[in-house]
């Protein structure tokens, strides 16, 4: 890779290969913690709290009730939340069946055992583990300093809604996991032009996409912009071309079936039609004037920052003054993108500014889809409630890399020491401060 002149990554780097003594047991404390808040959370929790669990337990029994691999979304039925017996109620959710078909391979029986979502949560547990350790492996490998390491661990860790998620049954779970394998590869895709590392990153992506299609858009979408930029630099084999279309067209392929089938990737069903009206009618919004799409915009992104911590009650103002924290770690990513963005024209880029940019890319350009997406079924129904940062997930591990390609542009050293500090500080005190998890 070209190197950056005056300070920055190459500086702040240890300059080893192989993680360091300190770096792995910190790895591993992270991912014991993490496991286990989850498993206490996924035991201590009813099946209707959160995350539409009941409707992705539901889809899961399904699967495991019918012999048909694609069922017709319009079919699903909800379980009853005690006894889980099959309701006439149908199911609203419009994903695609992998990951409700592989816990229903691997996981027991649910019609009518509700003690059997506990065995379904644990995998989500694992899965989720899969990929946080994905994201931190990138710290391990990428030969982060062991300051810069945990100033990118830490926020990983203390991301609110990772570990109560991780212990539902939830395909956001499973595009987590791709994602940030995706993230993981790449990074090691650009840093050493390996084949493997190549079928690495687009079977993780074929993993994320088929969970959700937030998963496709964000991790098919990082792998374009790094696409991109090795053809910009020269380094896409032609070798490669062929893996990356069949991947690419495996990867959209349960859309292309749900397009045909309903009209869209992301059909608006009769059951989840219903949902949205029947809520826009209970919270009131049904009846009040559509918002034009700036105020749509705004309210969007004010509904996304305070959802970065979920609480079932209601915030105080102490709880909302400390969304000044998160916002904090936004601004800092975005100034971080803009330094990688720079090397990058003045290609002077390491790894990590590609993964930076190709991820804020991603990202955006989901985020841009959801808002108009979400816009249309508020114009349609009153419905306002989409902004759901969880969804984002799989390229979490964006966020802290942009800031600490921020950290490397910094000169002076007491500026760069507190602002590593700060990096560190910033998501332990919102865990503090923001409000209990909903």
């Amino acid at each position: 890779m070209p190197q950056m002149s005056s300070i920055g990554w190459q500086q702040l780097a240890s300059g080893r290969d192989n993680p360091t003594a300190g770096t792995r047991i910190a790895t591993t404390v992270i991912l014991l913690l993490f496991v286990a808040a989850a498993t206490f959370s996924g035991a201590r929790k009813h099946v209707t709290q959160g995350f539409d669990e009941l409707a992705h337990v539901s889809y899961v029994a399904e699967m495991q009730h019918r012999t048909i691999f694609w069922p017709r979304l319009e079919n699903l039925r909800l379980l009853d939340a005690q006894s889980f017996r099959f309701t006439p109620e149908a199911n609203y959710l419009n994903h695609p069946p992998f990951y409700y078909a592989l816990l229903a391979a691997v996981g027991p029986n649910l019609e009518g055992h509700p003690a059997a979502a506990f065995m379904h949560r644990l995998l989500n547990v694992a899965i989720a583990a899969i990929g946080l350790a994905a994201a931190l492996a990138i710290g391990l490998f990428g030969g982060f300093e062991r300051r810069l390491f945990y100033a990118y661990a830490v926020p990983l860790a203390c991301i609110p809604v990772l570990a109560p998620l991780a212990g539902a049954v939830n395909p956001d779970n499973m595009a987590f996991a791709g994602g940030a394998a995706t993230m993981l590869a790449a990074w090691m895709l650009v840093a050493t032009g390996r084949n493997g590392w190549l079928a690495a990153a687009l079977c993780a992506a074929l993993v994320a996409s088929w969970a959700k299609l937030t998963g496709l858009l964000l991790a098919g979408g990082f792998l374009t912009v790094t696409f991109i930029y090795l053809v910009w630099r020269g380094r896409f084999p032609r070798r490669w071309i062929v893996p990356l279309i069949l991947a690419a067209l495996l990867a959209a392929a349960p859309y292309v079936i749900l397009t045909l089938q309903y009209g869209g990737p992301a059909p608006n069903t009769p059951a989840q039609l219903m949902l949205l009206e029947s809520g826009a009618r209970a919270t009131g919004w049904a009846e009040l004037p559509r918002l034009a799409f700036g105020a749509y915009v705004l309210h969007f992104i004010a509904d996304f920052v305070a959802g970065w911590m979920p609480a079932l009650a209601a915030r105080s103002a102490w709880n909302y003054a400390a969304l000044f924290f998160p916002l904090a770690a936004l601004a800092c990513a975005l100034a971080g993108f803009a330094v990688s963005l720079r090397r990058l024209l003045r290609q002077a880029e390491t790894a990590l500014d590609v993964v930076v940019v190709s991820g804020l890319l991603a990202s955006g350009a989901t985020l841009a889809c959801n808002i108009v997406f979400s816009y249309g079924r508020h114009l349609a129904t009153g419905w306002m409630m989409d902004a759901y940062p969880r969804y984002y997930l799989p390229l979490a591990a964006a966020v802290p890399l942009a800031a600490l390609s921020l950290v490397s542009a910094i000169e002076h050293p007491r500026w760069r020491n507190a602002a590593i500090v700060f990096l560190i500080a910033n998501p332990l005190i919102f865990r503090v401060l923001g409000g209990p998890l909903g």
